[in-house]
């Protein structure tokens, strides 16, 4: 439950819908994720896909303005 009035001066909350996983950003990372690092592999075991995966997390890592796009929403900026 959310408080009455805004806990932080600086913060504000944006009411999502239950199921939208269109307006999640993590979403849209592992898409991202599974479209360029971790498709049309085969995978051995659990331990290489949490190796893959890990590679594939540090690799978008790596490029923070990829990273900022993917997670930034124009309807979501409050001015």
């Amino acid at each position: 439950m959310l408080p009455e009035g805004p806990a932080f001066e600086n913060l504000s909350v944006l009411k999502l819908p239950p199921f939208a996983p269109e307006l999640n950003s993590s979403e849209r990372l592992w898409e991202w994720m599974r479209e360029h690092d971790l498709s049309n592999k085969a995978f051995s075991g659990y331990e290489n896909i949490v190796d893959c995966c890990c590679e594939a997390w540090n690799n978008l890592c790596s490029e923070a303005g990829r990273l900022f796009s993917l997670c930034s929403r124009d309807w979501a900026v409050i001015q």
